[in-house]
């Protein structure tokens, strides 16, 4: 492989490393305010199952349980999409080194 086509995949592969890093850091916030949010939900769905007096669940619903399920549900789908974005990125980084590592291995089969 030329030296200039070597260099310019090593910069792409470098900017996309930073890329999958920037992804990675959102993910693991997510997932830690996901987290939050799961205990959450679970706790406001437990306590409204063992509520008696429907004045007191629809406030607990309308105050807590629907906007704790709608963040925890928004956070899972945010989840799916960076695990995606990730999988994506990874791909490029893969198929880089793939393209790389047979480049450099031709020279020596051709001369044999």
């Amino acid at each position: 492989m030329e030296a200039h086509v070597k260099k310019s995949l090593e910069e792409w592969k470098t900017e996309i490393c930073e890329l999958l890093h920037g992804i990675d850091k959102e993910y693991e916030e997510v997932k830690r305010e996901l987290q939050v949010y799961s205990y959450k939900f679970s706790i406001t769905k437990q306590v409204v199952q063992s509520t008696v007096n429907d004045e007191i669940i629809r406030n607990i619903r309308e105050l807590y349980h629907k906007p704790f399920e709608q963040r925890f549900n928004q956070l899972k789908e945010e989840i799916r999409d960076l695990e995606e974005k990730k999988k994506v990125f990874q791909m490029f980084v893969d198929k880089i080194d793939k393209v790389k590592e047979k480049e450099e291995v031709k020279p020596y089969t051709s001369a044999q």
